[in-house]
């Protein structure tokens, strides 16, 4: 998932290949080959992009293909290349390994000296701090889980822009669970058990839905799609109900502010 920012990202680097293959040999080659790549390049990896039908499978779970280093280290280049992007989560079949495992990371940036004091603050402080109220969005991670899967524990939701590393250049308003409980397991092999709630809810589903073949797009109101550049000019307030009067898609009744 992309992070939240006034400015469009810059294009991530393009795989070269991938593997739809899920045998614990062929991921373990996949994955082996990848940290090859990284090592020439900054411990980045490529990201695979929308139409390649890795992103379309249910991926297999994390079991025994890979040692517990080498797990780690796929792991650590999947942080890297989610950092470098920018982005706030990232799936392993975003690049190109069909295993059930995402890494999270939201550290939420900085609030300026003065911007707590609205008085102080500057017009466009107030505005950033107002959009992380809004989305509920909080420092969250750096999280790896296994095998993550995610329910709803509430019937009440959240509209909101969101993008993904990818499908880059392009946003659309969503609409999530508010909280859900996530289960899964750390790199420890400890169980995760726990509940989330506002932009970390976002973040898990939309990395979790990546793990069963789901982009973002199947479920987002499609008259909302806009390029990054128009969502910064036009729907930069975090409050999706003026983008959906101006565009003609409808906000739910459920969705919170």
């Amino acid at each position: 998932m992309t992070e939240p920012q006034p400015v469009a990202a810059s294009r991530p680097l393009t795989a070269p290949g991938t593997t739809t293959d899920t045998s614990p040999a062929a991921i373990r080659d996949t994955v082996l080959r990848l940290l090859d790549l990284a090592q020439h390049t900054g411990g980045v990896l490529p990201i695979v992009e929308a139409g390649d039908p890795v992103l379309r499978m249910e991926t297999a779970p994390v079991d025994g293909q890979l040692d517990d280093a080498t797990l780690a280290e796929f792991a650590d280049a999947m942080r890297t290349t989610m950092r470098a992007a920018p982005g706030v989560g990232l799936a392993a079949p975003q690049v190109g390994v069909p295993l059930r495992l995402f890494v999270a990371e939201d550290p939420v940036p900085a609030q300026p000296a003065g911007a707590a004091d609205t008085e102080g603050a500057s017009e466009e402080d107030r505005a950033a701090q107002a959009r992380r109220e809004v989305r509920r969005r909080v420092p969250f991670g750096p999280r790896t889980v296994l095998n993550a899967r995610y329910e709803a524990t509430t019937d009440r939701t959240a509209s909101f822009y969101e993008g993904c590393l990818s499908i880059p250049g392009y946003q659309a308003v969503v609409d999530r669970p508010l909280t859900i409980r996530l289960q899964g397991a750390d790199l420890t092999g400890a169980s995760v058990d726990e509940e989330l709630t506002g932009w970390p809810a976002r973040i898990v589903a939309h990395e979790t839905d990546h793990l069963d073949g789901i982009l973002y797009v199947d479920s987002a109101q499609m008259r909302s799609l806009a390029t990054d550049d128009a969502v910064a000019r036009w729907w930069g307030r975090a409050d999706t109900r003026e983008a959906a009067a101006a565009l003609g898609f409808e906000v739910p009744a459920t969705s919170v502010f």
